[in-house]
């Protein structure tokens, strides 16, 4: 009998995708913004469908590289939270209730390429 492995990147990327769906919708119906609503919700649910395309790639360097798309994908999705915030179009509790996730997310995938890439180099 095996027991799969909680992964602890996709737990929380998927948690943080449905966050981020929340803000969305509240972006949309409360403050009907629809340009930078959009923009958040491509990177904040691209990071974990990295992840999980991760999951399966076809190599080390691929991995790697779906990871730090990922990465990318958070910080985007960390200026887009900054940018609403700074635009009034979300107040500091709804900013604080969703950005030190992104955060966490942020070291989370930086420290998986550092580690990736140092493994790599090693073999």
């Amino acid at each position: 009998m095996s027991v799969e492995k909680e992964n602890v990147v996709m737990s929380k990327s998927y948690a943080f995708a449905l966050k981020i769906i929340d803000l969305y919708k509240y972006l949309t119906t409360e403050k009907k913004e629809f340009v930078l609503s959009k923009q958040i919700l491509r990177s904040g649910t691209a990071i974990g469908a990295l992840v999980k395309e991760s999951e399966h790639a076809q190599s080390k360097p691929d991995f790697i590289n779906k990871i730090n798309i990922a990465l990318k994908e958070a910080n985007e999705t960390d200026y887009w939270l900054s940018l609403l915030k700074d635009s009034n179009y979300i107040n500091d509790k709804i900013f604080v209730s969703v950005q030190p996730y992104c955060m966490e997310l942020i070291r989370l995938l930086a420290s998986i390429v550092k580690t990736s890439k140092n493994n790599f180099k090693s073999i």
